[in-house]
């Protein structure tokens, strides 16, 4: 018969505040070159359907 995998429970984990604080903020600052590099490419994508379809942002002012 095949082994069942061993179960682990974790109960406590002592992380000093000042080392969580500054993985936040080190994570918080992670995120702003990540959310550029995602806008431009959903907004690459924008443009693909846009043109290929021809709808998006306010393309009933446009003609």
């Amino acid at each position: 018969m095949a082994e069942q995998p061993a179960r682990t429970v974790l109960s406590d984990i002592d992380i000093p505040f000042g080392s969580l604080v500054l993985f936040f903020v080190k994570a918080a600052l992670a995120v702003i070159p990540a959310a550029i590099i995602v806008s431009f490419i959903l907004a690459l994508i924008g443009w693909v359907f846009r043109a290929i379809f021809g709808f998006g942002h306010m393309s009933w002012m446009m003609g």
